[in-house]
């Protein structure tokens, strides 16, 4: 599989996710797809959705993002979303999200030490 739109690294037992512009409905798509597989193959113990970046939000794009955390939890790993923007989170609110069970981080450094105390340092 060739690499999809948005990298994701991982360091240790952890995959980041940085997402640098706006997601259209089929990179959002893609990026669920590849988050996941790389999960499947790696068994990371954590995942980091760095969303510094993100400046606008809609419903689908929220949802997708929402249900790849829970869908990491399913399959055992912890998911930090870090560097979200006030007006997103606003946004988030707004349209129901609550993101119960994942947790959050106002930068990459705090996310990757938020996920490095929850899992251990990773598998």
């Amino acid at each position: 599989m060739r690499p999809g739109p948005i990298p994701i690294l991982q360091i240790g037992g952890v995959l980041i996710a940085a997402i640098q512009g706006e997601l259209s409905d089929s990179v959002a798509e893609r990026f669920q797809r590849d988050v996941l597989t790389r999960i499947e193959s790696t068994g990371c113990a954590g995942l980091m959705l760095e969303i510094s970046a993100l400046e606008l939000v809609d419903t689908y794009v929220a949802r997708v993002l929402a249900d790849t955390a829970r869908m990491a939890r399913l399959m055992g790993t912890t998911t930090v979303v870090a560097g979200m923007r006030p007006e997103i989170a606003a946004t988030l609110v707004q349209m129901g999200y609550d993101l119960d069970g994942i947790e959050a981080a106002l930068d990459a450094d705090h996310g990757l030490e938020l996920l490095r105390a929850r899992t251990g340092g990773g598998r």
